[in-house]
């Protein structure tokens, strides 16, 4: 299981590395420190929704194996999500004195990721009941 833990963490950061900038670059923003960081911020979402539909598909159908689980909740959204980059860039929107965008970075973040982890579990779940 250690061995699937860092597995999935591996794949999860290198995602992350290169999903993250790519998403502030096309949109026109620098990285990590634009005008605002829509990369950690969709890829908090995309985590969350993964971990979801993950959640929703081992216990309540039982399609996934501890092992698959294992794999993707914990080794490959662990590492592919980014609570502590959320953390810092949150504080680098404060101290550049946008308190604005630093409030509804957090407002987003905390509301879309659980949504996305909500929205998740209900498609695993309605994908079981067909």
């Amino acid at each position: 299981m250690i061995w699937l833990v860092a597995l999935g963490g591996a794949l999860g950061s290198v995602s992350r590395f290169l999903l993250g900038p790519a998403i502030q670059r096309a949109l026109g923003f620098t990285y990590p420190f634009g005008t605002f960081p829509f990369g950690t911020l969709f890829i908090n979402v995309a985590g969350s929704l993964i971990v979801g539909i993950v959640a929703g598909l081992a216990t309540d159908g039982g399609t996934l194996s501890p092992e698959a689980r294992t794999f993707l909740a914990i080794g490959f959204c662990g590492g592919f999500t980014t609570f502590s980059t959320f953390g810092l860039e949150t504080v680098v929107l404060l101290e550049a004195g946008q308190v604005g965008r630093a409030g509804a970075y957090i407002i987003a973040s905390v509301a879309l990721s659980v949504t996305a982890a909500f929205l998740g579990l209900l498609a695993a779940r309605q994908f079981l009941s067909r």
